[in-house]
């Protein structure tokens, strides 16, 4: 009876506990204590992200729960961040208020989402390179299939802004993909997206946002204007570099719809509200409840098993809550918008330096306020993650090893170079994991277990990595659970940052040797009084080799230089420096032309010793291996 009555109380105990568990497992209701919760992740974060300033809002159930101001706007004025009047630039998060103009449009009648965008665009239209159309859903999804431009996507001043269809006309990137088969993040299709709205409501995209969004939400401080109306509330950008926290100058965007607006947290409170109601803010409603769940539904994903895009919105599943958010970053800014339609709640920040992560020392300001949010609120209880084991998949680790790339990048511009930092390894360990190394110091490296065939869990987190192959059981991509979507391709050896630096360095030593060694080689031979007679035809290709292994070196240590230094000045156009420098491959290219006679004639009539032969042939290999090195790059021609 004793040990009867033991087990009825131990039983009472663990269902009480349990209880309190699960009632914890609820969205915050008292301000109060959630104040005291997200201050010190506020505090902690900004020292450690050097970020001067934050704002910051949550709304529940139709209201604004919780907002505040940390830190400075300006800290050289030490004006503080108000959160109802302090203007942040929210970058991509702009691109919801984009999508959202769309679906109003969509909801008119005005536009089908599947029809070709080229039925509504007439100062250009869009390549026929493939069967299919794009879409104005493609282009919510981002699945367009579009290349990827930065070059000049910026200006400096209001004066050197193109009109939104002018610029597009211009500077529109190729389409690389099939619409509809990948997510490729895109600046330029979100824009195109904006555009269309100019283009059927016969409305300025600016003004059309402000009159059927902005007034509607009653968002009276917020504006797609470059620069906003209320310019002497902006929080002022900063970077952090050389131990402090340095402003940065107002860049005005040329695709305005993909990231040009400015908003309050109080403003934006208004526009979360409307979007968690479906569409609806007090008595105005911006969506109607069917467009607004139609707009946040899923609309691509590469597997099931993974988060995928809503028109506009990602997905994501932390904690097992079906989340839907957007980021934006820009130069000195930084910003999240978090949605848990399910529970009615969600919450902006911004930060006014665009120090995303600290990468190796952990997850940045809006990371760590998702993640202890999730945690705190919505934490992972027992028999709320079904149990996964592990089968005999410790095979052929090694086919999965190899590196990767995200198929956002340029392939028609000089922008391909920036790929050489951007790669990330797969490498195969001893205990039947992978681990990934990611490019530069964006993370930590991770271990991945198997779950499943091709399906990898991260070890200690509920992530997953999942590899596809062809039809010859080839790894050909990589999708890892991230936000946004990231579809990496699987790259060949010559593709590779190692054997690509390595060529480069290959190039320089040979063609070193060339323009230093044989000056060097002649003046020693002058002062030894033994300078051989060399005939004029002889004296000629080596000056010719000479003068082409100087401007190659030229171009390789220039080039170097400039995306060291200048790279954020590309975003405003292709930095004089480096316009010169492509000069020199046309004349190198040229020029190479006429090694291999030289070469020839050397052989044939014996110029120079053999080992000035056999030299000068490496050269000339050299000069000709550099034509296709070149080309890969984008490097031959103003390829911008």
């Amino acid at each position: 009876m004793k040990r009867l009555f033991c087990r009825v109380t131990a039983a009472v105990l663990i269902l009480v506990a349990k209880g309190s568990y699960l009632a914890w497992a609820e969205a915050p209701s008292d301000s109060k204590e959630f104040e005291a919760f997200i201050d010190p992740i506020f505090a902690e974060q900004m020292e450690k992200q050097h970020i001067p300033g934050s704002t910051f809002v949550m709304v529940k159930d139709g209201e604004i729960f919780l907002m505040k101001g940390y830190g400075y706007a300006d800290l050289e004025r030490k004006r503080r961040v108000a959160p109802d009047r302090t203007l942040f630039r929210v970058a991509s998060v702009s691109k919801l208020f984009t999508a959202t103009a769309v679906m109003q449009l969509y909801e008119k009648g005005l536009i089908d989402l599947h029809d070709d965008v080229n039925k509504h665009l007439k100062l250009f239209k869009l390549e026929a390179k493939y069967p299919q159309p794009v879409t104005l859903a493609n282009l919510l999804t981002h699945t367009g299939g579009f290349d990827e431009r930065a070059i000049g996507m910026d200006a400096k001043t209001e004066a050197q802004m193109l009109p939104l269809g002018e610029y597009l006309a211009k500077r529109m990137p190729p389409r690389v993909i099939p619409p509809g088969e990948q997510y490729s993040y895109s600046n330029h299709g979100m824009a195109l997206a904006g555009y269309l709205v100019e283009a059927v409501s016969g409305i300025p995209f600016e003004k059309y946002v402000e009159e059927n969004i902005l007034k509607p939400l009653e968002m009276n401080h917020s504006s797609f204007s470059q620069p906003p109306p209320f310019a002497a509330e902006m929080a002022t950008g900063y970077v952090y570099k050389r131990g402090k926290n340095q402003a940065v100058p107002y860049d005005y965007h040329n695709v305005p719809p993909a990231g040009a607006f400015h908003t309050t947290a109080a403003d934006i409170a208004h526009f979360m509200i409307a979007h968690l109601q479906n569409g609806r803010y007090g008595d105005a409603r911006i969506l109607s409840e069917e467009t607004a769940r139609e707009m946040h539904r899923r609309q691509f994903g590469h597997d099931p098993r993974l988060p995928g895009a809503t028109y506009s919105f990602y997905e994501g599943f932390e904690n097992n809550q079906h989340a839907i958010m957007h980021a934006g970053d820009i130069r000195g800014y930084s910003s999240l918008l978090f949605l848990l339609p399910e529970h009615n709640i969600g919450f902006f920040v911004s930060s006014n330096n665009n120090a995303i992560d600290s990468y190796m020392e952990g997850p940045g300001l809006r990371e760590a306020i998702t993640e202890k949010f999730l945690d705190r609120y919505f934490p992972v209880g027992e028999g709320q993650v079904a149990e996964r084991k592990q089968p005999d998949l410790v095979r052929d680790m090694k086919r999965f090893a190899g590196h990767y790339r995200n198929n956002r990048y340029s392939r028609h511009t000089i922008e391909k170079l920036t790929t050489l930092f951007a790669q990330f390894c797969v490498a195969a360990n001893d205990d039947g994991t992978l681990t990934i190394y990611y490019p530069g110091n964006y993370k930590k490296p991770t271990r991945w277990v198997a779950i499943e065939s091709l399906v990898f869990k991260q070890v200690n987190g509920e992530e997953l990595a999942i590899f596809r192959e062809d039809g010859k059981g080839r790894i050909t991509h990589l999708l890892v659970d991230t936000m946004p979507i990231q579809f990496s391709e699987r790259l060949g050896w010559y593709e590779t940052t190692v054997f690509q630096l390595g060529l480069a360095t290959f190039f320089s030593l040979i063609f070193l040797s060339a323009c230093a060694g044989w000056p060097a080689a002649a003046l020693i031979r002058r002062l030894r009084k033994k300078t051989p007679d060399y005939p004029r035809p002889a004296r000629m290709a080596r000056f010719v080799a000479g003068v082409i292994s100087f401007l190659i070196l030229l171009t390789l240590i220039g080039l170097a230089v400039a995306l060291r230094i200048e790279t954020y000045e590309f975003v405003y156009g292709v930095p004089r420096l480096v316009i010169g420098l492509l000069f020199g491959p046309f004349v190198t290219t040229g020029l190479t032309g006429l090694l291999p006679i030289f070469t020839a004639q050397a052989w044939g009539r014996n110029y120079w010793s053999f080992a000035g032969r056999l030299h000068y042939t490496l050269v000339t290999l050299a000069a000709l291996a550099f034509i296709p090195f070149l080309i890969y790059w984008n490097l031959l021609g103003f390829r911008f």
